[in-house]
């Protein structure tokens, strides 16, 4: 049976619907990876973190500003060239990075730098990627760069300023004006004696 307009739309109207509205990753990155925030929009950060990465030696695979995310392509430590066979051991790594909004002109950069030990058919790619550790080379570099941004753009706010703080260091407690009781005040509202 042929179908009809109206079947045909309502198709692909849910097929549009399938469609994610954003370009990132459908996952998160990875609990490990470096965050730093910085005063940046996020679509910012991000092309200036891709120069950055490029001038490194990271190939960058996909740089999406207006998602405020990058991706470099496979690549080997050491030399920064692009791996053309299967990623596997912690020499031969990918780096991404997500920017997100905080403050107002303030991102949150979050960057993962990851391998895969082995290959495992029976695990999806991203089950296979690991954090490389905090002392390996692409790891250091990508701190450098996340540290060079906030030099040069400053880091976040500075936190609300705490209530004032007596001599001892103990905050101090300040009622507001309308309910510190006045002496005179409590000495007019003891109750008068009456007289016979």
């Amino acid at each position: 049976m042929p179908w009809g307009p109206f079947a045909r739309t309502a198709v692909v109207a849910a097929l549009a619907g399938c469609q994610p509205g954003t370009t990132r990753p459908p996952f998160p990155p990875a609990p490990e990876a470096a965050i730093s925030e910085v005063r940046l929009p996020a679509g910012e950060a991000t092309r200036l973190l891709a120069e950055a990465f490029q001038a490194d030696s990271m190939p960058m695979r996909r740089v999406v500003i207006q998602d405020s995310w990058l991706e470099t392509n496979w690549f080997d430590a050491p030399t920064g060239r692009r791996i053309g066979r299967r990623p596997i051991g912690p020499n031969t790594v990918r780096v991404r990075a997500w920017a997100d909004p905080t403050h107002p002109g303030s991102s949150k950069v979050t960057v993962e730098t990851v391998y895969r030990p082995l290959a495992d058919p029976s695990l999806s790619e991203r089950e296979l990627d690991r954090q490389v550790p905090r002392d390996h080379p692409v790891a250091i570099k990508v701190r450098a760069a996340l540290q060079d941004l906030v030099k040069r753009f400053g880091g976040p706010p500075a936190p609300v300023a705490e209530p004032a703080e007596a001599e001892g260091g103990e905050p101090q407690d300040v009622a507001p004006e309308d309910e510190t009781p006045d002496q005179g005040e409590a000495e007019d509202e003891t109750p008068e004696e009456s007289s016979p």
